[in-house]
C-alpha cells in the first residue's frame, strides 16, 4: 500500500521523466500520492450544450456540437499564423483558432465530421470565436469526465505550453485510479468513518475527480476536508497532551524583587485582562512544565508590558530572557520601553539588532555567558549561532508571524537544559479558525480590555479628488499642536501600479507643507539604518510635524502626540494590515483619525474593505472579514509563517465548521487516548508518522 503511494509518477503511463520533471519544477508533484492529491479547484457543467446562435462573448466556458465545414491556414509561415475551423451547427457558424500545433491539427481535424467543441468565447474584430477548445468526436471512447461535472485543475502556463491540459489532468487522474483499485485502504479507522456518516476513501477519491452526481461530489468534499483538518488537529492536540504530561519544564516558583519593584512603580493601573493573563502565566511557569502560550491583542492593549512582567519572574528565578521583534525599529521601541519602566531596579537590559556596532556586541556576548544581561531584546541577529545565553529560561516572540518556524526552532538550542517558556505575540488579531489550525496546540490567553481614556479612532475613506480637504485637515491638527503620519504602499514608482508612492508622495506633501513653517520625516525599509533612527527620532520628539513612511510603521512606533493616519491607495493594502497601521494613532487620550485615501475608480472587493474600516474598530471582525476576503493565505504573511502542513483540499476561510468538528472529534479520541497506543487508535498513530514524514518536526517550537 505505502510503496503505490510513494511510487515516483514518472511510471505512470503516459508520463516519463521529463513530464515527471515539469510536474516536480511546477507543483511539486513527485509521486502517486502527490498526483492523487491535487484535487481539482472548480467543476463546469458539461451537461449542457449550446446551439452556436445563443454564444455570447461573456459566457464562461461552455459546449457546442457542430459539423467541421472548413478548414485553412491564416498568414502561413509567419509569427501570426493561425489555423481557423469553421464549425457549423443548424443555427449557424462559429470559428475555432488554433495558434499552436497549427500543421499537425490540420492533418488531426478531420472535414464534413460531427464534434463536441469546449472552450470560452471570445470577441474577436467584432466576431466571436473560440480560441484552443478542446474537440472530441461525440461517441468515440472517451475517458470518464468528458460529460457531467468536469473538474478543473490548477496548472501554470508552462505546463500547459507543454500539453498539460485540462484533458491530460483528467487521462492521468483515470489512470492513476485506474492503477490504485482495490488497493486503497482507508486512512481513518472503519468505525469512526461509518461513525461520522463519511464516504469511504476509494470512493472519495473517485468522485472528486470523476463527479457522478453533485450529491456525491459534495460528499467526497467532506470527506476529504475532513480528514485533513482531523489530523492537523489531532497532531496539534496530542502534542499538546504529551507537552501537559512531561515534567520538563523550568520550574519558576517565586516572584520576587525585579517583579514587583516594576509592578509597584508602574505609572498606571494593569486592565483586568492584563491581570487575568499574568495570573495564566504564572501558574504555567510555576507547574513545572514548559509553557507555550500565544498572546492575542489588539494594537494598544498593553502585551508588552504583560510580556515584561513574566520575563522578570524568569529573572526573580535566576533565568535570563530575551525578546525577539521582527523590525529594527519595533526591537528599539521596546528596548527603549523597557529600560523606561526597569530604571533604577538593577536588571540588566541589552538590545542586539544587525546594526549594532561590534565592540557592542562583544560585550554583550560576554554578558550573555557570564549570566550578567538578565534581558536581551533583539531582531534576527537573537538567532546568530554565535549569540550563546548561560541560562535562557522565557522566550518572547513577537509579531510571531513574521518569523518561519525554523528560524523560531534556533532559539531552542541558545541554552543547555531544559527547554525555554515561549510566549508568542500577536497584534494581528487571528481568525478563530486560523488561531486552531496555526496554534492548535498552544495555550491561548487574549488581551481583550483596553487600557483606560483610550477613544476608538474614527476612520474616514476620501478619493484622491478630495486630497485638498485633507490636506486642511492635517494644517489643523497640526496648529493644535498634533503630528501626522502619511503611509504608502510603494517606495519608488512601478510601472504596472499607478498607486501614490513615496518618493512623490514626500515631494509632494514638502510642497504643501513647506518648511520651515513645517518639519517633514521620512522613514522607509531602504533607507541607512542611521539615516531611519535619525527620522524617526526627529519625529518621536515631536521636531517633525509630518511622518513620511511605507508600512514599515506598521508595528513599533509608539508617538501619543500623533493623532491623524492618512493610508494613501488604501485599497492596496489587507484589511488587518490598515487595522495593524491604524492601531499607531489613538494611543494619548486626544480624538485621533485614520484617513484611507483612494484612486476614485475602485473594485467592489475593495469598496467593501473600506466600508469594513469605517464601521468597524474591533481587530477580530475585521481579521475574520479579511481571511473571507483574500484566503488565510495570504493573512499578513501567514503563508510565509512556516506552516508545518500542506491544505491539499480544505479553506480556513470557507471550511470553519468542518474544522469545528474535525477538532471536536479529535479531542474526544484523545480524551479516550491521549497517546492512541490502544488497539483501536493504532492507525491514527501510524497516519500522524506517515504525515510527520511529510514535513519538519516542530512539535517543540510555538
Amino acid at each position: 500500500m505505502a510503496s503505490i503511494w510513494d511510487t515516483n509518477i514518472q511510471f505512470l503511463q503516459g508520463m516519463g521523466p521529463k513530464r515527471a520533471e515539469e510536474l516536480k519544477k511546477s507543483l511539486n508533484i513527485v509521486t502517486y500520492g502527490d498526483l492523487i492529491r491535487h484535487y481539482p479547484f472548480r467543476y463546469i457543467d458539461r451537461t449542457r450544450f449550446y446551439a452556436i446562435r445563443e454564444i455570447t462573448p461573456d459566457l464562461a466556458s461552455m459546449q457546442l456540437r457542430g459539423t467541421v465545414k472548413d478548414m485553412r491556414i491564416v498568414a502561413a509561415g509567419s509569427p501570426k499564423q493561425r489555423l481557423v475551423v469553421l464549425l457549423e451547427d443548424a443555427t449557424g457558424t462559429i470559428e475555432l483558432v488554433f495558434f499552436k500545433g497549427v500543421r499537425w491539427l490540420k492533418n488531426k481535424i478531420k472535414l464534413n465530421t460531427e464534434y463536441i467543441v469546449f472552450g470560452k468565447p471570445t470577441l474577436f474584430n467584432g466576431k466571436i470565436n473560440l480560441v484552443h477548445p478542446e474537440m472530441d468526436i461525440p461517441d468515440s471512447e472517451s475517458l470518464r469526465g468528458s460529460s457531467g461535472l468536469q473538474a478543473v485543475y490548477s496548472s501554470t502556463e508552462t505546463l500547459r505550453d507543454k500539453g498539460f491540459t485540462q484533458k491530460f489532468f483528467s487521462q492521468l487522474m483515470a489512470r492513476i485510479l485506474e492503477q490504485l483499485e482495490g488497493r486503497i485502504q482507508e486512512t481513518l479507522p472503519v468505525p469512526l468513518v461509518k461513525q461520522l456518516k463519511l464516504m469511504p476513501l476509494a470512493m472519495a477519491l473517485e468522485e472528486i475527480h470523476f463527479p457522478e452526481n453533485l450529491q456525491n461530489l459534495r460528499a467526497a468534499q467532506t470527506r476529504l476536508k475532513f480528514e485533513e483538518l482531523f489530523y492537523i488537529q489531532l497532531g496539534l492536540l496530542k502534542q499538546r497532551a504529551v507537552r501537559l504530561r512531561a515534567e520538563d519544564g523550568l520550574p519558576f516558583p517565586k516572584v520576587g524583587k525585579s517583579f514587583n519593584g516594576c509592578y509597584q512603580k508602574l505609572p498606571y493601573e494593569l486592565t483586568g485582562a492584563q491581570k487575568r493573563v499574568i495570573r495564566e502565566i504564572r501558574a504555567d511557569v510555576g507547574s513545572g512544565r514548559q509553557m507555550n502560550r500565544l498572546l492575542q491583542g489588539d494594537v494598544g492593549s498593553g502585551k508588552t508590558l504583560v510580556a515584561l512582567l513574566s520575563a522578570l519572574i524568569a529573572v526573580d528565578n535566576g533565568y535570563q530572557a530575551c525578546l525577539m521583534a521582527p523590525t529594527e525599529i519595533l526591537a528599539e521601541q521596546h528596548f527603549r520601553s523597557i529600560s523606561r519602566l526597569l530604571e533604577g531596579q538593577g536588571v540588566q537590559v541589552g538590545l542586539l539588532t544587525g546594526s549594532t556596532k561590534q565592540a557592542e556586541r562583544t560585550r554583550l556576548h560576554r554578558a550573555l555567558q557570564e549570566g550578567s544581561m538578565d534581558i536581551l531584546i533583539g531582531t534576527h541577529a537573537l538567532i546568530e549561532d554565535t549569540v550563546l545565553f548561560k541560562s535562557l529560561g522565557f522566550v518572547v516572540i513577537d509579531e510571531q508571524h513574521r518569523f518561519g518556524v525554523e528560524q523560531r526552532a534556533r532559539l531552542w538550542k541558545k541554552t543547555a537544559g531544559p527547554p525555554p517558556h515561549i510566549m508568542v505575540m500577536t497584534a494581528t488579531p487571528i481568525p478563530r479558525t486560523l488561531a486552531m489550525t496555526l496554534y492548535g496546540d498552544l495555550d491561548v490567553s487574549v488581551l481583550d480590555e483596553m487600557p483606560p481614556g483610550r477613544q476608538p479612532v474614527q476612520t474616514v475613506h476620501y478619493p484622491a479628488s478630495r486630497r485638498g480637504t485633507v490636506y486642511s485637515f492635517m494644517r489643523k491638527q497640526i496648529k493644535a499642536g498634533r503630528q501626522v503620519y502619511v503611509v504608502y504602499p510603494l517606495i519608488r514608482e512601478s510601472e504596472k501600479l499607478d498607486y501614490e508612492n513615496l518618493e512623490t508622495g514626500y515631494q509632494n506633501i514638502a510642497t504643501a507643507f513647506p518648511a520651515p513653517l513645517y518639519s517633514v520625516a521620512v522613514v522607509h525599509g531602504q533607507q541607512k539604518a542611521e539615516n531611519k533612527a535619525y527620522d524617526m527620532d526627529l519625529f518621536v520628539k515631536g521636531h517633525a510635524q509630518i511622518l513620511v513612511a511605507t508600512s514599515v510603521i506598521e508595528v513599533g512606533v509608539d508617538v501619543p502626540n500623533a493623532t491623524v493616519m492618512v493610508i494613501e491607495s488604501a485599497e492596496r493594502f489587507g484589511l488587518s494590515q490598515l487595522h495593524q497601521l491604524r492601531g499607531r494613532v489613538g494611543r494619548g487620550a486626544e480624538q485621533s483619525y485614520c484617513i484611507l485615501m483612494t484612486g476614485n475608480a475602485l473594485s467592489k472587493e475593495a469598496r467593501e474593505r473600506l466600508k469594513l474600516m469605517c464601521d468597524s474598530n474591533d481587530g477580530f471582525e475585521i481579521a475574520e472579514a479579511d481571511m473571507r476576503l483574500r484566503g488565510p493565505g495570504d493573512l499578513e504573511g501567514t503563508a510565509q509563517s512556516g506552516l508545518a502542513f500542506d491544505l491539499h483540499i480544505a479553506d480556513l476561510s470557507r471550511d470553519g465548521q468542518i474544522l469545528e468538528w474535525a477538532r471536536m472529534e479529535a479531542r474526544k479520541i484523545l480524551e479516550e487516548d491521549p497517546l492512541l497506543e490502544t488497539e483501536k487508535y493504532l492507525l491514527l498513530n501510524k497516519q500522524l508518522e506517515v504525515l510527520s514524514k511529510r514535513q519538519a518536526d516542530y512539535s517543540k517550537i510555538s
